[in-house]
């Protein structure tokens, strides 16, 4: 797949293959759908917690005799029937990660660059590189682009620079090729990959 190459200004820089095993397969929206799930599950706290029964300072004492009052028997004010009571079966610290083949998260790392790909949502700077820090400046290079909701891969170490200026602009993500995941790909519209991001991609899978 050729693709061509421009610069943070929007200036022609030529034109670069894609490899099809990586941006040109047919989008799974399976494999996707259970990358994204994995993802967001992992992220979860998991810190949410209620007091149970054992929980609850409170006296053990009886309440009342068992029999001849016509109420019904209680032995224990911690129940959770009673106002102030432990909760019953409520939610307790834990971790809401589960497994995932690492073959299969590779496999939906490809399907998601493909279905952008497909979509016609991936732009290719030769590098991400500005030279004053200013978001100003780079705001109005993305307005040429046409670049108001994207996610910008750069190779393995990011221009200090740029991330200054771009760290500012809403809905503009940044991220080291070693970041990139199935999830901050399909929440922005446009996908930008400089060469080395996908130097480093296409080494990584082959």
């Amino acid at each position: 797949m050729k693709i061509d190459i421009t610069s943070v200004d929007g200036e022609a820089a030529g034109s670069i293959d894609l490899d099809d095993a990586i941006f040109g397969l047919v989008p799974r929206e399976d494999l996707i759908a259970r990358m994204v799930r994995y993802q967001l599950a992992k992220r979860r706290a998991g810190t949410h917690q209620t007091l149970g029964r054992a929980d609850i300072w409170r006296t053990g004492k009886k309440l009342y005799k068992q029999k001849g009052t016509g109420a019904a028997r209680h032995g224990s004010a911690r129940v959770p029937q009673f106002r102030g009571g432990g909760r019953a079966f409520g939610p307790l610290v834990r971790s809401h990660a589960h497994d995932l083949p690492k073959k299969l998260r590779a496999l939906a790392l490809k399907h998601a660059l493909s279905a952008k790909a497909q979509d016609g949502a991936i732009i290719v700077w030769p590098e991400a590189h500005v030279d004053d820090a200013k978001t100003k400046s780079l705001k109005a290079s993305f307005a040429k682009l046409g670049l108001t909701n994207a996610l910008i891969v750069d190779g393995a170490e990011l221009e200090a620079t740029f991330c200054l200026a771009a760290r500012n602009i809403p809905q503009i993500d940044v991220l080291p090729v070693q970041g990139i995941n199935v999830y901050d790909i399909l929440r922005r519209e446009t996908l930008v990959l400089t060469k080395a991001a996908i130097d480093a991609l296409e080494a990584r899978f082959q």
